[in-house]
């Protein structure tokens, strides 16, 4: 950076400090993580999955449409959720079984949010998260509306298990690969999943269930430590809680997901340009000034460009913003979006070293999902690097816990849960299940 002026350097040395997590604020946060864990035991696209499992654990065919869901759907209408759920439901089966006569097919719908279950097949939304703010369903059962608009079209479907995606991923995982304890999501929100023993939650005593039966826990993470007691904020950081629709929650989310890391590095070129006077000069930023203008995807195509001047960079920055950077601007921008991908990836490690942590596991695979998981440039490394400093590996060993992408994540994970649930109710299980009628 020998020809970035003294006023940018410093800058970008203060960007440096505020973004950076040392192995110590690490700890620190793996820490206070472990206390979460002991205290109390989505997205923008709709898939639609026809999986099938055969004989041979770990094996499965899957046919699958993806359908791009419309914004204003995010803070529309309940009614409009469900029925354009049922609409892509009814495209998939129209495509792909056209004239054909199902019988009805079990659904393991994956929904991808804060919800309280008492039962596999039903679920009571908490709050939503993800930028999505729909009114008339926090605190309701979501399953009821949802066969309702499936019933409507006279669809051959019969919700078997409601399902988190990170649950999903987990279930999914552990049926591929037998070393697999914790399940992860790292996309447009983040979470982690791991199996505890029943006689380890107080809260399902009264169940009387077999001390030692695993159960799936979702952290639902996303929502640590939303007191800001350990989390490195920055002012940037503060932003953005205080301007989503739901201030003080999920701060652990804001911190590390895809929808947030394009909101930071645009807050801070606003504030470089408009508050410290550094960047852009005499250039209109109005196409900047748009919160969620910029996404994850902006900060990984300005990490890959691979020219020595940033051309692609700044090819980037003129089609997407109207703004044309110099050199030093544009070696800012780069080192900006690595400050808040590394810092992403870094704080990342935290969830799964607590995981880790509470159950003592000393080796295992952990499988993961989300866009920016598998497509973030250098997130993986840069986890691991961090997981190797939380949990003090020796130099030069093998990393005893392995961050794997998950074979399809949620889809599969809910396609196991729907045959799991329905094998008990051939069997006469129906612990957890409210609504049996019609699934064999």
């Amino acid at each position: 950076m020998a020809d970035v002026p003294k006023d940018l350097l410093d800058q970008i040395k203060e960007l440096e400090r505020i973004f950076t997590v040392d192995t110590a604020k690490l700890k620190e946060v793996t820490n206070h993580f472990v206390k979460e864990l002991e205290k109390d035991m989505g997205g923008t696209n709709l898939r639609v999955c026809e999986i099938t499992l055969p004989e041979e654990k770990g094996e499965f065919d899957i046919t699958q449409s993806k359908y791009r869901m419309p914004e204003e759907l995010k803070t529309g209408k309940a009614e409009e959720l469900w029925e354009y759920v049922a609409d892509c439901l009814q495209q998939f089966i129209e495509y792909h079984h056209e004239d054909e006569k199902l019988e009805k097919l079990p659904l393991g719908f994956t929904f991808s949010y804060p919800a309280t279950q008492e039962y596999i097949d039903h679920g009571i939304l908490q709050r939503w998260t993800k930028g999505f703010d729909i009114e008339g369903v926090e605190g309701l059962d979501v399953v009821p509306p949802f066969e309702a608009a499936v019933a409507k079209r006279g669809l051959p479907i019969k919700l078997a298990a409601l399902i988190n995606d990170t649950t999903g991923t987990l279930i999914a995982s552990a049926y591929t690969d037998d070393t697999m304890k914790i399940g992860c999501i790292f996309g447009t929100g983040c979470n982690g999943a791991y199996m505890e023993n029943c006689g380890s939650i107080p809260k399902l005593a009264h169940l009387n269930l077999p001390a030692d039966m695993p159960i799936a826990i979702n952290c639902e993470y996303g929502a640590f430590d939303n007191e800001h007691v350990v989390l490195p904020l920055t002012p940037y950081d503060q932003i953005i809680d205080r301007e989503s629709p739901r201030p003080g929650q999920q701060a652990f989310e804001k911190m590390i997901a895809g929808l947030y890391l394009g909101e930071v590095f645009r807050l801070v070129l606003v504030d470089l340009h408009e508050n410290k006077n550094v960047i852009f000069d005499g250039q209109d930023i109005s196409k900047l000034k748009k919160p969620y203008t910029l996404d994850s995807s902006f900060l990984s195509m300005i990490e890959e460009d691979p020219y020595e001047n940033l051309s692609e960079t700044e090819d980037l920055i003129r089609k997407h913003l109207g703004i044309s950077p110099s050199k030093p601007e544009r070696e800012l921008c780069r080192r900006l979006a690595e400050l808040i991908g590394t810092r992403a990836a870094r704080l990342s490690a935290c969830g799964v070293a607590g995981i880790c942590t509470k159950k003592n596991i000393r080796s295992c695979h952990v499988g993961a999902d989300g866009s920016v998981f598998n497509k973030y440039p250098h997130f993986k490394a840069r986890g691991a690097q961090a997981l190797r400093e939380i949990l003090d590996w020796p130099d030069g060993s093998p990393d005893p816990v392995t961050i794997l992408a998950a074979e399809d994540g949620s889809g599969v994970g809910a396609a196991v849960i729907a045959a799991l649930t329905i094998k008990r109710v051939r069997e006469g299980n129906l612990v957890g299940i409210k609504n049996s009628r019609g699934m064999v």
